[in-house]
């Protein structure tokens, strides 16, 4: 099913003539009932797919912000398992959504990881990202992936060779991530050069669809990114941004909640507009 989420909605945006729009949030940030009515936000806002990340306490792909997301998670007390059962609660209401999981090595380790797939499609997601794990040991990742209905995603850079972009675009995959510029995650003032050669490096040799991540905080870095040839666009520190100002002013009562979904709704139906 995980393959086929993607297929159907990447074939539909192709047929319309659109990129997919794709936010991120940490899942439990800033705490488990506010985590459900972000995604519930961004998918009312017009996003194509989700990107969520379990939270961790050493997410070195990450800046700043995200890291933010992630420590005010884990206080609120969000734990692996019951950031799945967020995945599971949205994903009763949204059959139709692509939902991706961007995960550190040692959570999937800590329980092995057949034991760990398994429990990712039990909640419905449909796509794993291992942002630590090196292409060459995650062969068992890869291989519980599949037997769990879960698809594998991999990152490709500015410097990634021509090499190992090969052994990458030769794996099955329902997307490759392309990240437009060495370094952490964060908005950047604009798409770094890079970006561009990689994405035409990527259409000579794979028509495996792809998502530009990494400095996407406003439309026109979506604009950017379908103009580039980039089949959609995932931004998480300009979302992640919004959370952060309203868990900032304290405890979120339900009307401080509606107007964060509300910022959010709009943030989202802006960054998808791009992409038409």
């Amino acid at each position: 099913m995980s393959s086929q989420r993607y297929a159907d909605v990447f074939g539909r945006l192709a047929k319309a003539g659109e990129g997919a729009f794709v936010p991120f949030t940490v899942l439990g940030d800033p705490d488990p009932e506010t985590s459900l009515a972000v995604m519930e936000a961004f998918a009312a806002g017009g996003a194509d797919m989700l990107e969520l990340g379990i939270p961790f306490s050493d997410p070195i792909a990450d800046g700043p912000t995200i890291q933010g997301a992630d420590q005010r998670a884990l206080d609120a007390g969000t734990t692996p398992q019951g950031a799945l059962d967020l995945v599971a609660e949205f994903r009763k209401r949204h059959p139709e959504h692509p939902i991706g999981l961007l995960v550190y090595a040692n959570l999937v380790a800590r329980g092995g990881v057949e034991a760990f797939c398994g429990r990712l499609s039990r909640a419905g997601v449909d796509s794993i990202l291992v942002a630590d794990l090196p292409m060459e040991e995650g062969r068992s990742l890869r291989r519980a992936a599949d037997a769990a209905g879960v698809g594998s995603v991999a990152m490709v850079t500015p410097m990634t060779d021509s090499r190992r972009l090969a052994k990458v675009t030769a794996l099955p995959a329902p997307y490759i991530y392309v990240v437009s510029r060495v370094g952490i995650t964060g908005k950047d003032a604009s798409l770094a050069a890079s970006a561009a050669p990689l994405l035409r490096r990527l259409r000579r040799v794979s028509s495996t669809p792809t998502l530009l991540g990494f400095g996407i905080g406003q439309p026109a870095d979506v604009r950017s990114a379908v103009a580039l040839g980039a089949s959609g666009a995932i931004s998480g520190s300009a979302a992640v941004e919004i959370i952060a100002r309203h868990a900032g002013r304290g405890a979120l009562t339900r009307g401080r909640r509606a107007a964060l979904s509300t910022d959010l709704r709009e943030f989202v139906a802006a960054m998808k507009s791009a992409t038409r």
